[in-house]
């Protein structure tokens, strides 16, 4: 059994780390540093993957009684993965090397995730019977 002050540091670990987080929250509204913007970038890229990924698996729970389909958008968003992966370093191929380059790519990840959210919430809101939706009614 712990000590009641053994759980002092551990406290005080979670203090400080949330702290940092918004102290890191903070910066990113005014990031500075280029190693903050980047960083920023970073976060606000995994942030969309993580939507994305949550979208995704809402898609694809509403097909799992029609297993053609759903093999075609898992086709199709192994495509866009490999297309937008393509496209960020195609349009950010002139910032190679430099130190703007990785908050250049983070910022084009982003961009694409959120139009692929976009993209798959609109399959999420068709209209009953309209045929040119691939995705049912929940």
């Amino acid at each position: 059994m712990l000590k009641h002050g053994a759980t002092l540091p551990i406290l005080a670990v979670l203090m400080i780390a949330g702290a940092t987080g918004a102290a890191n929250a903070q910066n990113c509204k005014d990031a500075q540093t280029q190693a903050d913007m980047t960083e920023c970038a970073g976060k606000a890229y995994e942030e969309a993957d993580t939507k994305l990924n949550e979208t995704y698996e809402k898609v694809t729970s509403r097909l799992t009684d029609l297993p053609e389909i759903k093999t075609s958008l898992t086709n199709a968003q192994r495509a866009w993965i490999s297309f937008r992966d393509a496209e960020c370093a195609f349009s950010n191929a002139q910032a190679g090397g430099g130190t703007l380059h990785g908050t250049l790519i983070n910022q084009c990840l982003t961009d694409m995730t959120n139009q692929r959210i976009e993209a798959l919430e609109g399959y999420l809101q068709c209209e009953e019977g309209d045929i040119s939706c691939p995705v049912p009614r929940d």
